[in-house]
């Protein structure tokens, strides 16, 4: 298992932690259902590219620049680093790790 698809689920798994506690805080379940729509699909693209799939690459790529831009949009609108600058830094890390291979 590489780095790439190490970022990749650990991403998934911290969208949908985000999502739960989005809704927990301020019961939000535009948060809870982004988080862990966002979180299943990032996990699924892991779980592609473990079975030798180049298409689960691409997927998780998609999703995790997606949600760069959501929350770099929403941190400019909040000005609020948790939870967009949190987000921000994994996804940037998650896209370095997948497409700038050691």
């Amino acid at each position: 298992m590489n780095a790439g698809i190490v970022a990749i689920i650990a991403y998934g798994i911290l969208a949908i932690g985000g999502g739960i506690m989005g809704y927990v805080k301020s019961q939000s379940q535009a948060s809870l259902i982004s988080g862990i729509v966002s979180g299943v699909l990032l996990l699924v693209a892991g779980a592609v590219q473990l079975g030798g799939q180049d298409w689960g690459k691409f997927l998780g790529i998609a999703i995790a620049s997606a949600l760069v831009l959501v929350f770099i949009i929403r941190l400019v609108k909040t000005k609020k680093f948790m939870p967009a600058g949190l987000m921000i830094i994994a996804g940037m890390a998650t896209l370095g790790a997948v497409l700038l291979p050691l």
